[in-house]
């Protein structure tokens, strides 16, 4: 694929692992690891680059980057979890329908193995590729913000709120025609 504009080559990207968690269907799963609170997963890494977990034991948490394998294809304007109402621009929503179906998380690592890591707080579904690691660090990560959009007064939900089926491939979703 041709990145648009920019003059860029061909973007491609190849799965470094596969995500293991305890979710085989996107009904009921947490729409955000603030809602996965104790759930352990595992993120399974492939051999060729097992190399890199070296130094991860010594962070407490990471940034996942995955491919939303079983998002329907991209929608502008969704429902979201947290306001299934009103229609929303997906650009301010993290609905896993999207123009690029890639996902993140920032979960907890419990452990760092040869193959792989044990993780908590895992809201993905099992089977997810895993494109990317990060480890997250609050003076580069957190930051405080003045403004959360339509969010407001919504966002603590995420802890109780699970995901139904209105972004599996199943959902016609919204159209922007």
């Amino acid at each position: 694929m041709q990145a648009p504009g920019c003059g860029a080559g061909p973007i491609e990207y190849r799965a470094i692992g596969v995500l293991r968690t305890p979710f085989e269907r996107v009904e009921g799963m947490p729409i955000q690891p603030i809602g996965a609170r104790g759930v352990r997963g595992f993120a399974a890494i492939e051999p060729q680059y097992q190399l890199g977990l070296k130094d991860l034991s010594g962070f407490s948490h990471l940034i996942l980057l995955y491919h939303l394998h079983q998002a329907a294809p991209g929608e502008l304007l969704i429902r979201p979890f947290l306001d299934g109402a009103e229609a929303r621009g997906v650009f301010a929503t993290r609905a896993p329908r999207r123009p690029n179906p890639i996902g993140f998380s920032v979960v907890k690592l419990v452990a760092v193995r040869d193959d792989g890591l044990e993780i908590e707080e895992v809201d993905m579904l099992d089977g997810t590729p895993l494109l990317d690691i990060k480890p997250y660090v609050p003076a580069f990560d957190a930051r405080a913000t003045d403004r959360i959009g339509w969010l407001a007064g919504r966002a603590e939900a995420a802890r109780e709120v699970r995901a139904d089926g209105r972004f599996s491939h199943d959902d016609p979703g919204l159209t922007t025609r």
